[in-house]
Formats: C-alpha cells, structure tokens, sequence
C-alpha cells in the first residue's frame, strides 16, 4: 500500500516539474505562477504545496538540474590547455546563469552552504563546479603555487563577480566573457 502512494506522490511531483518546465520554455522563469503550474498539472493548490513549500523550492529543483545538466556537458568536455578554452567551455553556464536576473539572484540566493545535499539542488551544483574546474586545473599549464581546489574556488568566485557585474548599471560595460578572461587570466595565470 505505502508502494502505491509513494508511486502516485513521485508522479504528482513530476507532472508539477513538467508543467512548470512547460511554462518556464514559453514565459521564462520569472513569469512563473504556481497558478499556472497547478492548472498546467491539473492538481489542486494544495497539492503544489504539499510537494514544495513555495516557488522559490521548485526553481531551487528545476534550476540545480540545468546546473547539473550543463556541468554534465562541460566534464564531457577534454580539459581546456588555456584560458580561452577554459572561458568557452564556462560559458553556457555563465550565459544560463545570467539569462534573467530573477535566475541569478535565486541562484545566489540558494548557494549559501555549497556541497550541502540537504539544503537543495542549487547549492550542490557549486560544490560540483568546484570539482569540474580542479580536474581541468590537475596538470594544467596554470599556476602551481596553489592548491587546485583553492584554485577552483578563486575560478568560481570569479565567474560569480563576472556574472554579477553583467547585472550593474555602473559595471556592465565589459562583455561576460571578456570580463571572465580577464579574471581568470589574473588569477591562473599571474605575471612575476
């Protein structure tokens, strides 16, 4: 019996996921509504919050999982011997990440304990960034002074103040990869 309810609660949770996927590919992720998302569903209001406390909780899901997804791509990829290559294969990342401001600021939003499962999809996906880029880093034709996992962390908080700036009215002059590069050639790459 419990079989059966715990089969119909993980497929009332997908057709929620679906709907508001649904939604978010016409009107993007902002617009949502979780009216939208119950009636796409065909389920009650009630059921939507029996399954996420508010629609910060499903984007916390349906955004880590674009994270994930993109991260599969970019460790598919052989591990960039420059800067240049190591900005291009960043760079579907940082565009999604960038794509509405709403997406950005929830994504900061939810990356406070990074690597943390039980605090949501989001925030894994930068303990997982960390690991991608020290792997790229391992062997690299990049600084060895450092340690690759606090070279990791310098690269990913890097790509956070690059994508910030893309969002100030002050500081948006530079392009998002220029501004990448430039960091991280900084960074990975110093000058004596």
């Amino acid at each position: 019996m419990a079989r059966a309810i715990q089969k119909r609660t993980l497929q009332t949770r997908a057709k929620l996921v679906k709907a508001a996927q649904t939604v978010i590919d016409t009107q993007g992720y902002e617009a949502l509504r979780v009216e939208q998302v119950v009636q796409l569903a065909g389920v009650a209001k009630g059921t939507f919050f029996a399954h996420f406390s508010d629609k910060d909780a499903l984007m916390d899901q349906l955004i880590g999982a674009r994270i994930d997804a993109l991260l599969d791509d970019i460790a598919a990829q052989t591990s960039p011997q420059d800067i240049s290559g190591m900005v291009d294969a960043l760079m579907p990342l940082m565009n999604f990440m960038t794509c509405e401001r709403y997406v950005f600021d929830l994504i900061i939003r939810h990356s406070g304990a990074a690597a943390r499962e039980e605090i949501g999809p989001i925030a894994t996906t930068f303990g997982r960034h960390g690991e991608v880029v020290s792997h790229w880093l391992e062997g690299g034709p990049f600084r060895q002074d450092l340690s690759v996992e606090l070279l990791a962390e310098g690269v990913q908080a890097f790509s956070i103040q690059a994508i910030s700036l893309v969002f100030c009215a002050l500081h948006n002059e530079i392009s998002l990869r220029d501004r990448l590069t430039l960091y991280l050639t900084a960074w990975l790459l110093p000058k004596p």
